[in-house]
């Protein structure tokens, strides 16, 4: 049986293990997230660089926007900072995120000059990159959108000790992508 832990110390945890990480200490890892379901865009389990990942926050509560697609989850106030919310697995075309204890936001968008966060099912902590490996899938599947070709905002596909499939979230391609950027009805 695995180990109990609180909140607060996994928390305080992955802060130290991001910190530590960006020092370059431990190796090169990634950033472990879990959204929407297996048979969505790139699957449930997700990694992002630590370079782009930006911060892992409990989910406040969501101001909803008028006028939006359904995935445009609403706007949050995160220390005086307002971030547009995306449901990711909405946004791929899954079902909404459920909003409980473990839903988490992303702060993706900062590095990149856009205030914008990616609600997910919860944060899985960091993955040494040196524990995975190339999944030898023969692809990815197309886009949210429908469009019957491979999004480059899906980067590689890996497998690690558990035969648990990973996808590689490019950050700046997916806030290049205009269907992500496009919130209006």
């Amino acid at each position: 049986m695995a180990k109990r832990i609180s909140l607060r110390e996994f928390q305080q945890n992955l802060s130290e293990r991001l910190v530590s990480a960006r020092r370059g200490e431990g190796g090169r890892a990634l950033l472990g997230i879990e959204s929407g379901s297996d048979e969505l865009p790139g699957g449930s389990h997700w990694l992002i660089d630590l370079a782009d990942s930006g911060e892992v926050a409990p989910l406040p509560e969501l101001t909803p926007a008028p006028l939006t697609k359904p995935w445009f989850a609403g706007i949050a106030n995160i220390r005086g900072v307002l971030y547009s919310v995306v449901d990711f697995a909405a946004w791929r075309g899954g079902a909404p995120t459920p909003i409980n204890s473990q839903s988490r936001l992303l702060l993706v968008g900062a590095r990149h000059g856009i205030n914008t966060a990616l609600l997910v099912r919860r944060a899985l902590g960091l993955r040494p990159q040196m524990e995975l490996h190339a999944a030898g899938d023969g692809g990815h599947p197309a886009g949210s959108q429908g469009s019957g070709e491979a999004a480059p905002w899906l980067g590689g596909r890996f497998t690690d000790a558990q035969n648990v499939i990973w996808t590689q979230l490019r950050i700046p391609a997916l806030l290049a992508d205009s269907n992500y950027l496009d919130i209006a009805l």
